[in-house]
């Protein structure tokens, strides 16, 4: 039988194939990575698969063996001629031949997903575009159990860090409000053709049945997020005044003192509680 990279290259060649820069495009050959993708993502046969980027199927042989459907999204026609022709014997793949950031997920869910089975996303993201992905999966509310993917190790870093602690980014914030991430697979740069320049890392995010905290305006939530990392040298209290998000810095100050907060604190060290009380305050506050 032969090895992935054997049949890799030989689906390369076979097609006249060469990886799409332009889309991030680097093919996984290592068949343990592979069965530790499959096997933490724990799929069952009345289980559907949304695979994101599914390039030669490298993943998608295996997803097509454990679950009752495989939705590939597959942005690059010559892909989806590769795997059209490759799984064609196959009754349980669809391969949807658009942008991800573009479909309505939520329309594909609700007309495939089994009564009795689960939803599970799985893929390995091109580097370039994985953290727009993201956040759209999580921002969307779809009904899915599980998102597995592989990403670019410094992304997957800031995936799983603890909102407000170093490694933590904007991101962050987001994986941690709408699911609980884990950490499954340091992966080499060796483990793909062609070999990209840094290592990656398969995560896992559970989805949360509720958001972490109760807050009534989750856009208002990450505005203010988003505004504190890019300034992350700024003290809050002058992010908050020099944005005009509160007024001026005699009512940033009395906030502050009611939430007991130093007045020297950085955005980037909040975590979400504190951010949600903070917001409830400014809010107080907004009538002065």
């Amino acid at each position: 039988m032969p090895t992935i990279l054997e049949e890799t290259r030989f689906i390369m060649k076979k097609y006249n194939i060469r990886a799409n820069k332009n889309l991030g495009q680097n093919f996984l050959i290592n068949e343990e990575v592979v069965k530790n993708i499959v096997g933490c993502s724990n799929i069952e046969k009345e289980d559907l698969v949304i695979e994101i980027g599914p390039g030669l199927g490298t993943l998608t042989s295996k997803l097509l063996e454990n679950a009752n459907k495989v939705i590939a999204v597959e942005i690059d026609n010559k892909m989806v001629e590769v795997i059209s022709d490759r799984f064609r014997m196959y009754n349980n793949l669809q391969i949807i031949n658009e942008d991800i950031l573009k479909i309505d997920l939520n329309a594909i869910i609700e007309n495939e997903k089994q009564e009795d089975g689960k939803v599970k996303i799985v893929a390995n993201l091109p580097y370039y575009i994985s953290t727009p992905i993201i956040m759209k999966l999580l921002e969307e509310r779809l009904n899915i159990d599980e998102i597995v993917v592989m990403v670019q190790k410094e992304v997957a870093d800031r995936l799983a860090a603890k909102p407000g602690t170093k490694l933590s980014g904007a991101i962050t914030y987001a994986v941690d409000y709408y699911s609980e991430a884990e950490p499954v697979l340091n992966v080499g740069r060796d483990c793909f053709i062609p070999a990209p320049k840094v290592d990656s890392e398969v995560i896992k995010l559970k989805l949360r049945k509720q958001p972490k905290v109760e807050i009534s305006n989750e856009k208002e939530l990450f505005k203010l997020i988003k505004l504190n990392f890019t300034q992350r040298r700024k003290t809050l209290i002058n992010v908050l005044v020099n944005s005009g998000v509160v007024k001026n810095k005699e009512i940033a100050m009395k906030i502050f003192d009611e939430l007991e907060f130093d007045y020297g604190v950085r955005g980037e060290t909040l975590n979400l509680e504190q951010y949600k009380l903070l917001i409830d305050c400014i809010n107080k506050y907004s009538q002065y």
